[in-house]
């Protein structure tokens, strides 16, 4: 009986350990809103130095590789998809079925098949 109860109340606390962690701040909601990277890009922010003091934002790659090992690299949000030109609508994309304009939605007549050429008998 005492082995199932300490098993259970091994388990328990096992169990409750990483609860406990969630609760823990992270450091990404600790950083200002001013101070957050722009759209696509990141920054590396590291504890216990101020805010004005902390490394400018960079591409995410660089940010990643250079990361020291007590600091968070801070995500901007996505980058926004490039819009295209104003005159330009993008590709045209082509139809499946090829369409003669004019003569209603007939479809186009296909060329003969050419008979194959004659067998050699040797």
């Amino acid at each position: 009986m005492r082995l199932a109860l300490s098993f259970a109340f091994a388990a328990t606390v096992l169990a409750a350990a990483p609860l406990a962690a969630q609760g823990r701040a992270r450091p990404a909601d600790s950083v200002p809103e001013g101070h957050k990277p722009p759209a696509g890009m990141c920054r590396i922010w590291l504890p216990n130095v101020p805010p004005g003091k902390q490394a400018a934002p960079t591409d995410c790659a660089t940010a990643v590789r250079n990361r020291p090992a007590n600091a968070t690299v801070i995500f901007g949000d996505p980058a926004p998809a490039k819009a295209a030109p104003r005159g330009d609508k993008g590709p045209v994309p082509l139809p499946l079925v090829p369409t003669q304009k004019g003569k209603g939605n007939k479809a186009p007549a296909t060329p003969p098949i050419a008979p194959p050429p004659p067998l050699d008998d040797r």
